[in-house]
């Protein structure tokens, strides 16, 4: 074997990567040894701060399409611990409110926006999600009530990359799904608030009204000439199999893929965000009625999926313990979804908070999850807890 350290702007396509042998920061590490059969593994390399490769000479080619029998491609190991990405991410999660604010005036005010902002945003997010996707995941599970709107959005970006990352989809696709669910809800802006956030169910005229929400968004991003792909995937988000969603009434196949998969995180995080008149539901609650949509609205398949994503019990819900202790999820065991480490933090029995606590339920099989909670039940400032114990 003969190996040569090459510098990143050197590596092409067809090259056979051994490891990594310098980069800014972080401890990005090739797990798979593999050849780069795509620019687009070359780009991701580069997002990662990676500045130097040794490489197999006697493996490598410039050949950009590999043998059958040399599929392999090399699969980056991501070690940044949570501590290490919550600070980045909450920065960065605070400039998507930001950005939000500002997409949300110019389709009030149908000014144009700069694509390459948002668009560069979502990649941002990604790269983040790459680096230890928990950091966006819980910052996600943080309300505010008054910024549903532009939580909503941001939230639904975060989902749906983590999702399509979950689902191995390309790096140029798993950012245009955080980008679709940036720009998802745009529409909104042109709905009255009355109507917007009117506590109770809407009259048949009122939802009629809210409807056009999606067609408000599509004309503006249309206007903007944005890619097509992107707003037919934005058009979808309230279409359903059955042919009894919004605004076209498509069904089965006549919905894309990624417009599926926007239905749900939408769907998702809407069912488990607080709002100004009303509590968000656990997590469990929010997926069943998932389940329940996936027999004739959504796509089961995809469903099953996205909740193997996101795990029984997600990242930065609230569980209640056997022992009587209020606990946040921070982070899921993938070969006992119902057991994951967990924070410990409120008495029940005692109604006061208490020394923060990790505990892995995997190995600590004295304890149990009794329950999925929300905060409002016990009346826990979830933010202030997560402002004082998680992101110290």
């Amino acid at each position: 074997m003969a190996s040569l350290t090459i510098g990143i702007e050197q590596l092409e396509v067809g090259m056979y990567v051994l490891q990594i042998a310098e980069q800014k920061a972080g401890t990005v590490q090739v797990k798979n040894r593999g050849r780069v059969t795509s620019q687009a593994i070359i780009d991701q390399l580069k997002r990662k701060g990676i500045k130097r490769l040794i490489i197999d000479t006697d493996l490598s080619s410039h050949a950009t399409k590999p043998k059958a029998c040399e599929q392999t491609q090399p699969e980056l190991d991501t070690h940044v611990p949570l501590q290490a990405e919550l600070a980045k991410a909450q920065s960065l999660y605070q400039q998507g409110i930001v950005l939000q604010k500002k997409l949300y005036d110019a389709a009030q005010d149908g000014t144009p926006f700069d694509d390459f902002v948002p668009a560069e945003f979502a990649r941002a997010l990604v790269g983040s999600l790459d680096r230890n996707p928990d950091a966006l995941l819980l910052l996600s599970r943080i309300r505010e009530k008054d910024t549903y709107l532009l939580e909503h959005s941001l939230n639904v970006g975060i989902l749906s990359a983590h999702f399509a990352r979950s689902l191995r989809m390309s790096q140029p696709e798993i950012e245009a799904a955080a980008y679709s669910g940036l720009l998802h809800d745009l529409g909104k802006i042109k709905i009255p608030d009355e109507i917007l956030h009117k506590p109770g169910r809407l009259t048949e005229n009122e939802m009629d009204v809210m409807k056009k929400h999606v067609e408000y968004g599509v004309d503006f991003l249309s206007a903007m000439k944005l890619d097509e792909s992107l707003i037919r995937v934005v058009s979808e988000h309230h279409e359903r199999l059955d042919g009894l969603g919004y605004p076209k009434r498509l069904s089965g196949e006549e919905i894309s893929y990624n417009g599926r998969i926007l239905a749900i995180t939408d769907m998702y995080d809407a069912l488990t965000a607080d709002r100004c008149y009303k509590a968000g539901m656990p997590s469990q609650k929010a997926l069943q009625i998932l389940m329940k949509d996936s027999e004739s609205k959504l796509d089961a398949t995809l469903l099953q999926q996205f909740i193997k994503c996101m795990g029984i019990y997600p990242l930065g819900s609230l569980v209640e313990l056997s022992n009587q202790r209020v606990a946040m999820v921070m982070h899921q065991n993938e070969r006992q979804p119902l057991r994951p480490v967990v924070k410990m933090f409120y008495s029940i029995s005692g109604g006061h908070y208490i020394t923060p606590k990790d505990v892995d339920l995997s190995k600590d099989l004295k304890l149990n999850i009794a329950k999925a909670i929300t905060p409002t039940e016990y009346n826990i400032d979830i933010n202030r807890f997560f402002k004082e114990s998680i992101m110290v």
